[in-house]
């Protein structure tokens, strides 16, 4: 069976934890984690003429990522700064602009979305109209588009969230968000009615809520919802858990298995990397097998 290909489009960047730098960047980390779990991922991105930003590509590289469609602008490269509370659970400072703001329309990147089996983007590096245009422009050709609407202050508004979803086919939200974005409809109803009224709202393939360390559910076509509840582990840090939670559900959606499998196999692998420092730490199935057998 010939590998399925992911685009994931928008920030890349440094986070700079208290313990030293680390890659990241949401749809980085779904690319990351796609990759060394069996899909052939791609990122479009930009990085700046910089020290941070050969760091970037070079990251990339090691892991196994072709860096063809990360562009490189005047702007600096994507630097976050993170705090840890005492639970493990990230704050950040998003700093502007930087080169992702600036992601430029070129042949290469169509032609990536369009051979593409899926295109995975969020909101946040929509924050520039020059990102955000060149993600509505590639969008039109994509095949299946996943929606990771990952929220982060002061970055979002109403009129994006609803552009956005829109445009989706899947949208993965986490149980916060869903609830506010309910609450700007009048909706307040229980978290699967909630996701069912957002489903149907953008008549949408599918929505995923991720529930935190008690995991996730998924709302499909036909209204019918599969729930897995978690794998209880020690967290060292959660950065990165929702995106390899998505970049595994899509690995097994792509794959043919059914929405429960998926589940339960993203839930182990953000389980997993919850346990681990930083958010993309190299995965075996080793790892996630003890992960579902406990």
């Amino acid at each position: 069976m010939s590998k399925k290909n992911i685009v994931c489009f928008g920030e890349v960047l440094w986070d700079l934890l208290p313990t030293g730098k680390i890659a990241g960047g949401a749809p980085m980390n779904v690319a990351v984690h796609a990759n060394q779990l069996g899909l052939n991922a791609t990122m479009i991105s930009a990085v700046g003429d910089d020290e941070f930003g050969e760091g970037i590509t070079s990251f990339l590289e090691n892991r196994g990522l072709s860096i063809e469609n990360v562009q490189k602008n005047e702007y600096q490269t994507g630097i976050v700064e993170v705090t840890l509370n005492e639970q493990g659970s990230p704050s950040y400072t998003i700093i502007e602009p930087v080169a992702w703001d600036f992601i430029c329309l070129t042949e290469d990147a169509k032609s990536a979305v369009h051979e593409a089996d899926a295109l995975v983007f969020g909101s946040l590096a929509l924050r520039n109209e020059v990102s955000k245009n060149t993600l509505l422009a590639l969008q039109s050709s994509a095949k299946l588009r996943v929606l990771d609407i990952n929220l982060r202050k002061p970055f979002y508004s109403e009129g994006l969230v609803h552009e956005l979803f829109e445009i989706a086919d899947i949208v993965k939200v986490n149980d916060e968000e869903l609830e506010m974005i309910c609450a700007w409809y009048g909706q307040h109803s229980d978290e699967e009615n909630n996701a069912i009224f957002i489903k149907e709202r953008y008549n949408l393939k599918g929505i995923i809520v991720t529930r935190g360390g008690n995991g996730a559910f998924f709302v499909d076509e036909n209204n019918t919802i599969s729930a897995h509840g978690g794998f209880k582990v020690t967290v060292n840090d959660t950065i990165g858990s929702g995106d390899s939670f998505l970049a595994s559900f899509i690995t097994k959606w792509l794959n043919g298995e059914t929405p429960a499998e998926a589940l339960k196999y993203a839930c182990a692998v953000g389980a997993f990397v919850a346990t681990q420092k930083g958010a993309t730490p190299v995965i075996s199935d080793e790892d996630i097998k003890l992960i579902m057998e406990n």
